[in-house]
């Protein structure tokens, strides 16, 4: 059978799988020197096809001790293990010793040419591991780079979120003392409007939307007519621990109101105020002034309501219009 020709050109894989087809798989019918080794060789061809690419190795280099006149062939098939890619203990450098060792120590033999051409093929193989190798090394500290990069972006931008909520903060702050510098004198409410508006020497300092009694229109003339008062009054204390979040009394009913009420012959009612949202509400209570809702009381948000209370002193004139 005519030896096998190996490309120099071809892939390595492609070198190994055709050597191990041509050679590994011909079975020992080339190499009948002697009957036992041809049996050693069948054992160590058993093995590889196995995976046991250890105990392989070791059927051959018993054959290079015991069968000298087949040692090339041995030696050929060690070098193809060695380098074999499935092989996790592949050793191109063991790879290489086999087939320089055959060449030296064979050189009429058969398997000279193309353990030649092996030599050429693994040291191409290993310059692309070599490359491999460079390459991930390369790419994985790109990607620690990148991983660096990303946490140093991750924490500029916590950075940056605290840095604008103190400056909203400050601005905040700056305000309130702005606010506090010019002493809100009067409470505005146009119920017509929806607006109240704090007022420092008949200048508007701020304005706000707001929700009314569920009745709203006219004046409060009795209890439970969900009515919003209209008249003049004062801020005459305040709830820190309000149904709705916090509260400023509005001092209804005024003598206009009970003199009113006793010609009507009912009861005023009272607990008028201005107040946040109802405690526990899990919405936006930015949309609190879309309906009027309130049992006669005069509703901002939240924020709003503390904004108003830090800024308004009890004894502040309320004057609610229609």
């Amino acid at each position: 059978m005519r030896k096998p020709e190996i490309s120099p050109f071809g892939s390595f894989k492609t070198t190994i799988c055709f050597l191990i087809a041509s050679i590994l798989l011909s079975g020992c019918g080339h190499f009948s020197d002697r009957w036992q080794a041809k049996t050693i060789f069948a054992e160590a061809n058993d093995l590889f096809y196995q995976e046991n690419y250890a105990a392989s190795l070791g059927k051959h280099s018993e054959i290079i001790e015991n069968y000298p006149s087949v040692s090339d062939r041995a030696l050929f098939e060690m070098g193809i293990i060695h380098a074999y890619p499935k092989n996790g203990q592949k050793d191109y450098q063991k790879s290489l010793e086999c087939f320089q060792k055959l060449i030296s120590d064979y050189p009429e033999s058969k398997y000279r040419h193309d353990s030649e051409m092996m030599i050429f093929s693994i040291r191409n193989s290993a310059l692309k591991d070599q490359s491999i190798t460079a390459q991930r090394t390369q790419i994985e500290t790109l990607q620690n780079e990148i991983q660096g990069k990303e946490n140093e972006i991750e924490a500029l931008q916590k950075m940056v979120e605290t840095l604008k909520k103190n400056i909203e903060t400050t601005k905040q702050k700056l305000t309130d003392y702005a606010l506090r510098k010019r002493s809100v004198d009067r409470i505005l409410i146009e119920k017509s409007k929806r607006q109240l508006t704090l007022i420092s020497k008949d200048e508007v300092i701020k304005s706000y939307k707001i929700a009314l009694g569920g009745n709203p229109t006219g004046p409060k003339e009795q209890q439970g007519n969900n009515k919003t008062p209209e008249g003049i009054y004062i801020i005459e204390g305040r709830n820190l621990n309000s149904r709705y979040h916090l509260s400023l009394r509005i001092s209804y009913p005024n003598e206009k109101d009970r003199k009113y009420a006793r010609e009507l012959g009912v009861s005023t009612g009272g607990d008028i105020m201005i107040h946040g949202t109802k405690r526990g509400f899990s919405g936006d209570d930015s949309s609190h002034s879309l309906v009027d809702w309130t049992e006669g009381c005069v509703a901002v948000t939240n924020d709003e309501i503390e904004e108003i209370a830090r800024l308004v002193p009890d004894g502040t004139i309320v004057e609610i219009r229609p």
